[in-house]
């Protein structure tokens, strides 16, 4: 007798070879140039329920460019998996032609050509006529956000995220979870999420003076669609005090709470829930060990890598689904439910090609108006690149070294330090850098660029640890984003040494010289958690910078040396 597990699998290589799931449809007709928003969209309904995931959407009201990465290194069981598979080898593992606009959405290779046949991505009032289109089939489908929704540009950081709750509520989403919200403060969360018209969700997030559920964020929520009861449960982000300044938000604590989440699971199947999903914030890699952990769990949508996946990856009997991140994707995940259980799904992968998917204009208008107040400074054109630029991989991006250069430049630095965060637009050769641009790869509200002293010992200390929270074999404990940036020093990584042992061969770039841990250098960064953080915000500083600079071209990074990968 066939298992539940092996009924799933076979669903899934199903879905692959019908091209239900979304992938290879859309990337063979837009290799021929021909992709219409109707053939983009197409998917033969299935089942009896539908879901729709955005996640990681920062701020991104307009389309933009956005550059997948080309490295992204796996440790551990993770090693080689997806989706920690990048370039010419994510191409191969899912068919991708070579040119095609699959190509261009999921993949790094030849970006700049492609961006200028295939154009931008994104645009919530293009995701809008996504949403509305799944809803007229499926008019009951849930529409869940991930979080990281109201952070990471110019306008969020002037109206406090307003502009995309403003927005987000014309999208009528069912629920959210949460990351870099927190970063409004907790007093301007709480203030958001007492308005919002659906529900805020998080069995993680607790009360840190008694360790208690946090009322404001209820751990779960229940939907009755195509005659099923469905149960979302809600997981912020885990490591929120620890990558995030802790002293904004100090009545709530996080943490990943498996033993919680699993009497969650149990709660509501006791309570009648056909079918559980978990909304997460977790990160791809967490959620496969929670879902080898906690058991129950139909469907995790996850979110925080910004990852991309074409098709589900399956872990035990439970499916995950990544969406990407920037308004890039939207997945529709379409589901036969039958006695208390999922029997099979359908799977589409969306991408947000804006010159092909025609705007909705009540959102367009909305998003227009959100903006209008600050179009002026929004468009000032700040100087010229001559370079991609981009920010995603393990390691610098080209926006990183500009930022890192401006560090260095700005606060007269012998080395300089740049959070590894993944968010933030790319820009193509010869494209204007307008302050907007600028923005959307720093904006931040604890962005103060200091400048301090630091020992050798004490850089190699602060690489280490960063590292441990990138490649340390256990995903619960990397707490982190990618890799921190440097600028004006190298240093060698080995991947697959412990926590102490991976960074060896640090050199002050600017005279070749090996750092010397007993001495001190003027080192310059931003982002800092530590309360009370003085400096002028790293904005005006890449923004000074790139005025005296007027075009801008990076030359390539090879200031790290990875090994282990």
């Amino acid at each position: 007798m066939i298992s539940r597990r092996d009924f799933l699998q076979t669903s899934m290589a199903a879905s692959a070879i019908l091209g239900a799931s979304g992938y290879g449809n859309w990337g063979r007709l837009a290799a021929q140039q021909s992709l219409t928003q109707d053939q983009l969209l197409q998917f033969d309904t299935f089942g009896n329920v539908s879901l729709i995931h955005i996640t990681d959407i920062h701020a991104q009201l307009k389309p933009i460019y956005f550059r997948e990465p080309s490295i992204n290194i796996g440790v551990g069981d993770n090693r080689g998996q997806v989706p920690h598979v990048t370039g010419a080898d994510f191409r191969k593992l899912y068919g991708v032609d070579d040119g095609s606009a699959s190509h261009y959405a999921l993949s790094s290779g030849d970006f700049s050509a492609l961006a200028q046949g295939y154009g931008r991505v994104g645009g919530l009032d293009r995701v809008a006529t996504v949403i509305n289109q799944i809803r007229s089939e499926r008019p009951d489908a849930l529409l869940l956000d991930g979080g990281d929704t109201w952070h990471g540009s110019y306008t969020c950081f002037q109206t406090e995220g307003q502009d995309m709750v403003n927005v987000m509520n014309a999208l009528k989403p069912d629920a959210m979870t949460f990351h870099w919200e927190f970063t409004l403060g907790s007093d301007r969360v709480n203030e958001i999420v007492e308005g919002l018209p659906f529900a805020a969700l998080g069995q993680n997030i607790f009360d840190a003076e008694w360790d208690e559920p946090a009322e404001l964020f209820p751990p779960y929520k229940f939907f009755e669609r195509g005659g099923t009861k469905i149960a979302v449960i809600g997981q912020a982000f885990p490591y929120m005090p620890i990558a995030n300044p802790g002293w904004m938000f100090p009545e709530y604590a996080f943490g990943i709470r498996d033993e919680n989440m699993q009497a969650m699971v149990d709660e509501v199947r006791a309570a009648g829930a056909d079918l559980v999903v978990c909304l997460s914030h977790n990160g791809f890699d967490v959620d496969k060990k929670m879902a080898g952990k906690v058991t129950g769990i139909d469907v995790i949508l996850s979110g925080h890598t910004h990852d991309a996946l074409p098709e589900p990856v399956l872990v035990g009997e439970t499916i995950i689904v990544a969406s990407g991140s920037n308004g890039k994707f939207v997945s529709r995940v379409d589901l036969d439910v039958r006695d208390g259980r999922m029997m099979g799904f359908r799977h589409k992968l969306i991408p947000i090609l804006s010159d092909v998917i025609t705007p909705d204009a009540e959102v367009a208008a909305l998003i227009d108006e959100q903006r209008a107040p600050y179009e002026d400074a929004l468009s000032e054109v700040i100087g010229q690149t001559e370079s991609l630029l981009y920010r995603r991989g393990n390691f610098n991006g080209t926006w990183d070294d500009v930022i890192c250069d401006a560090l260095i430049s700005e606060r007269e630095a012998d080395i300089a330090l740049s959070p590894g965060v993944r968010w933030g637009p790319s820009l193509l050769p010869g494209q204007d850098i307008t302050r907007e641009d600028i923005w959307n790869v720093t904006s931040m509200t604890y962005g103060a660029a200091y400048r301090s002293e630091m020992t050798g010992e004490f850089l190699h200390v602060v690489l280490e640890d960063v590292a441990d929270n990138l490649f340390n074999p256990d995903p619960y404990y990397q707490q982190g984003g990618d890799m921190v940036r440097t600028g004006g020093l190298g240093y060698r990584i080995d991947v697959t040494k412990p926590q102490g042992a991976r960074i060896t061969e640090m050199t002050l770039l600017k005279t070749g010289e090996k750092i010397d841990a007993d001495r001190t250098y003027q080192v310059a960064g931003w982002a800092s958690v530590n309360e009370g953080t003085e400096g002028p915000q790293i904005w005006d500083v890449v923004e000074n910078h790139i005025r005296k600079q007027g075009t801008v071209t990076v030359d390539p990074n090879n200031s790290v040396k990875v090994v282990g990968a």
